[in-house]
């Protein structure tokens, strides 16, 4: 015996191809194309473009395939509602902090460079002051005064200061071995950062009545590094010149691994001692880090109010990512509030759809998600309520349609074949069982007896005491032959009296009925040897008999059968002649109305069966059905419709 072949791998490869598509089956060949060009021509020009091709094809199944991802992950209403706020909440939140911090990077290094230069605008306007105090000063005490202000106020803060003063040709340096050179001419009152035989100075140059007052300080990394102690390191560079002086200092050790060393410049303006009136450009670059940065602002020993600065903004910082982990939380129980809810009612529904409905799902809160289950399982409740209905209504519409199949075997199904009469009937219920009866059935070889009646109400109660009728009208028409046979030969028995008849028939239904429920009955007999039809009538719509043309009513005999049990019945007799037509016919025929509320009438009904009379049986009935139909202009019944015709040949 042979083993089946396996299929799976097949399978599965179907399913990956048809997963990566063709995008990734070109990506598949492109790098399979490029391995074998990498080893048979390395530096081809083949192999560039291969490698293109899977670079851009690659890219493109790279977007399909997170595409695919993102279709997947987002189906479920909990992802889409993260996937919604992470964009809503949590990609603004981590914009604003790489915002807050590449500009707290930003602000911290442009705070750096700002506290070292204003300290060096500081120095230089300090400088600036004393050589416009010297210029102030009367010039036989300026000498003194330049000594007495280095001494006491720039010496220690200046190392390496010197002052030239030119007054009416005469020079006068401090101190005395000073090597300060005169200025060039040319110069006018300035004050900055001088370039002089490469290397950097404060200075300040101010002009008098007659002379002039220079003053430079060497700037080295000792004075850069005094600038503001514990801050970092300072250089001043231009070109491929620097500071020079003692080592840089080193940066101070960091508090945590976020606390990284950082460089950041300022231009300053530069003037060359050779070319009087030329500025150019120099770089001033602090190296330091964020702590050092924020312990020199926020000092607690110079200033008691910026300690308690940084302690509220660190305070802050914490309730801020405080409430922030609280809004996670309280953001994430809603969340799983939403769509559990959602989630019970995708199952309730996944339930329904299997059939199950008898299924409740939970409900929890009291807020529109709760209402909404809540209505969910009422309607489950309801629906499940309806296919019981369902059910019976079904159950008893096949009982009903038994019912009128039983009903259809009670009307007579064959017609009699008499020599001087002919019969045609029709009965259409309104519903799927009727109350209107008719029938024939012959007594006598000679005799035929009709029936026609119209029970009150409809339905199913109707079509019970129709067959009640029925029954009851056979069994009378059968005990009288019965009497008869008993009393003599049936050629010379009475004739059938259809008043007693009719008589009997109403005390039997009264009693074996409730007392709502009675009929409209007419009862006749033909009889072939007299041409004589005997009939009684109760209560029912007067038959007409047609006669050359003209139609007149027959009588009324009696009232309802099954209402009074004392009701008495009287018989009429009428002759019918060659061409005679008897028409018998219900309610149903005459009280149908159009959409203006107008019956039909037996006024209409006489005038169509006298135009019509000479037609045939057949023909007549279906003209009066089809002129009832188009009086009401619908092709439902407002009620039993039945007609009875008997033609005397």
């Amino acid at each position: 015996m042979t083993a089946p072949p396996n299929t799976g791998f097949p399978q599965k490869l179907q399913i990956t191809i048809q997963w990566l598509g063709r995008v990734g089956i070109a990506f598949l060949v492109l790098v399979a194309a490029d391995v074998l060009a990498e080893t048979l021509a390395p530096r081809s020009a083949w192999t560039t473009i291969v490698e293109l091709g899977v670079i851009v094809s690659g890219i493109w199944l790279a977007v399909r395939v997170l595409r695919m991802v993102a279709r997947q992950a987002v189906w479920r209403l909990r992802n889409r509602l993260l996937v919604t706020y992470l964009f809503i909440a949590a990609v603004p939140i981590l914009l604003i902090v790489i915002l807050a911090a590449t500009g707290g990077t930003l602000l911290t290094r442009q705070l750096a460079v700002y506290l070292v230069t204003s300290e060096f605008d500081r120095r230089i306007d300090s400088l600036v002051s004393a050589s416009e105090s010297v210029a102030r000063t009367e010039p036989a005490a300026r000498p003194a005064v330049i000594e007495r202000m280095v001494n006491l106020f720039y010496r220690a803060n200046y190392p390496g200061i010197e002052v030239l003063l030119r007054d009416s040709g005469n020079e006068f340096r401090y101190p005395d071995d000073g090597s300060l050179p005169a200025p060039h001419d040319g110069w006018q009152p300035t004050h900055g950062i001088l370039q002089r035989e490469g290397r950097f100075y404060l200075w300040s140059y101010v002009k008098t009545a007659t002379g002039d007052v220079t003053i430079t300080a060497p700037l080295t990394r000792e004075f850069l590094a005094g600038l503001v102690p514990n801050l970092g390191t300072v250089e001043f560079v231009s070109g491929a010149r620097g500071v020079t002086g003692a080592p840089a200092i080193r940066l101070p050790a960091p508090l945590n691994r976020f606390d990284t060393e950082f460089d950041w410049f300022a231009n300053i303006p530069l003037y060359d001692w050779d070319h009087p009136g030329r500025a150019g450009n120099g770089l001033l670059v602090v190296w330091s880090r964020i702590s050092a940065v924020l312990g020199t602002v926020f000092n607690r020993q110079a200033d008691l109010a910026q300690g308690y600065t940084l302690i509220i903004l660190i305070i802050g910082v914490i309730v801020f990512f405080f409430v922030e982990i609280i809004s996670v939380v309280v953001g994430i129980t809603m969340t799983r509030t939403i769509t559990g809810a959602v989630h019970r009612l995708y199952q309730g529904t996944q339930k329904v759809i299997e059939g199950d409905f008898s299924n409740r799902i939970e409900v929890t809160g009291k807020d529109q998600l709760a209402d909404l289950s809540r209505s969910f399982n009422l309607m489950t409740e309801n629906i499940q309520r309806l296919l019981v209905v369902a059910k019976e209504k079904e159950r008893l519409q096949s009982e009903i349609e038994i019912a009128r199949e039983v009903q259809g075997q009670l009307y007579p199904r064959v017609i009699p074949q008499m020599r001087q009469l002919r019969l045609a009937a029709i009965c259409q219920p309104a519903r799927m069982v009727s109350g209107d009866y008719y029938d024939y059935e012959i007594v006598r070889d000679s005799q035929v007896a009709l029936a026609i009646g119209d029970v009150a109400g409809k339905g199913i109660s109707a079509a019970l005491l129709m067959a009640t009728l029925q029954s009851s009208l056979r069994t009378q028409l059968q005990n009288w032959l019965e009497v008869a046979a008993v009393a003599g030969t049936a050629s010379v028995a009475p004739p059938v009296s259809t008043s007693q008849l009719v008589g009997r028939l109403n005390n039997q239904l009264y009693a074996y009925t409730s007392p709502e429920k009675y009929a409209t009955f007419c009862l006749g007999v033909f009889d072939e040897k007299s041409s004589a039809f005997t009939y009684t009538n109760a209560g029912h719509l007067p038959p007409l008999l047609v006669r050359d043309g003209v139609a007149q009513r027959l009588d009324v005999n009696g009232t309802v059968v099954g209402a009074f049990p004392f009701s008495k019945y009287d018989e009429s007799r009428v002759d019918l002649k060659p061409g005679d037509l008897l028409v018998c016919f219900t309610d149903g025929v005459t009280e149908p109305e159009n959409e203006y509320g107008e019956m039909f009438g037996e006024d209409r009904l006489v005038d169509l069966i006298e135009k019509n009379a000479h037609r045939g049986e057949e023909q007549i009935i279906d003209l009066v059905l089809s002129s009832v139909r188009q009086w009401t202009a619908s092709e439902e019944l407002q009620d039993d419709m039945t007609i009875l015709l008997a033609r005397r040949v």
